[in-house]
């Protein structure tokens, strides 16, 4: 059966309130649509730790930097509605822009630090906007807990960051990568490659895994990211944004994983941003 899509804060906030009178633990994944395996392994991790389970999607205006990017981000509302039938969540949540950044709305959640650095770097105002739209959804939600994959890694630190901060009491479990069979990393935009571009697209993983197994060896990794630089440009990607050794807890630049660390890669492909990270 396809799960209840909600288009209102009023009508999410009807469902929640009986939800949290009868005690029950609510859990939210939020999405951008286009659903595939990796968020759909979100809403596994939701089922299994929760009473009722909303998946949010909205396709957030405020956390794109150009506007061809948002006009040309896949929306597939009804073949979403039919991949979350089996999972029995509790309702989907689809608002409208209205629902989130009314008329007059005038407010923005800024995270420093973790922000500077990265996808941050590259993308001014993104993460501005990822905080802002993900503390509206957690307010408008009254989530309990909130899933997010570790694709988006530096995406998962902030949300901690602000959760925190901001006394939110939201508990954010992060979840693993889910990957194609050639090792690349699930996600929406891959739906925008071309098969050919498709081929190429699984060197930024191998060459990741080639620059793990180096510094695990004992390797430096600013002369690693040298050479994988060179091989991912040779594999037919036209620009790499940054390819990184950063510690997990507050994403400093590091050149040896002497604490718990992640190779964090930014790449473009056939007009496609692609991201990607590994534990070291």
């Amino acid at each position: 059966m396809i799960p209840p899509i909600l288009r209102t804060k009023a009508d999410l906030r009807g469902r929640v309130n009986d939800w949290k009178r009868a005690g029950e633990e609510v859990g939210v994944v939020p999405t951008m649509g286009a659903l595939h395996d990796g968020h759909l392994s979100l809403v596994a991790a939701a089922k299994a730790a929760c009473d009722r389970v909303i998946v949010t999607i909205f396709v957030n205006p405020k956390q794109f930097n150009n506007q061809s990017d948002l006009d040309n981000y896949p929306r597939t509302e009804e073949d979403d509605a039919r991949k979350l039938e089996r999972f029995d969540v509790d309702a989907v949540y689809v608002p409208g822009g209205d629902q989130i950044y009314p008329d007059g709305f005038a407010t923005s959640v800024s995270v420093a630090g973790l922000t500077d650095v990265l996808c941050g770097a590259h993308r001014p105002g993104h993460f501005d906007g990822v905080a802002t739209v993900v503390t509206k959804l957690f307010t408008q939600t009254r989530a309990d807990k909130a899933f997010f994959g570790e694709k988006d890694f530096q995406q998962l630190q902030v949300v901690r960051r602000l959760s925190a901060d901001l006394d939110l009491d939201v508990e954010v479990v992060g979840c693993p990568t889910i990957r194609e069979m050639d090792g690349l990393a699930m996600s929406s935009r891959n739906l925008l490659l071309s098969d050919r571009s498709r081929t190429k697209a699984a060197a930024l993983h191998e060459v990741m895994q080639d620059m793990a197994e180096g510094l695990r060896a004992g390797g430096l990794a600013n002369d690693l990211a040298q050479t994988a630089r060179a091989r991912i440009l040779a594999a037919g990607f036209t620009e790499v944004e940054y390819l990184d050794l950063r510690a997990n807890a507050d994403l400093t630049l590091l050149d040896k994983p002497d604490r718990p660390a992640r190779i964090l890669a930014a790449a473009w492909l056939a007009g496609v941003r692609l991201i990607d990270n590994i534990a070291v």
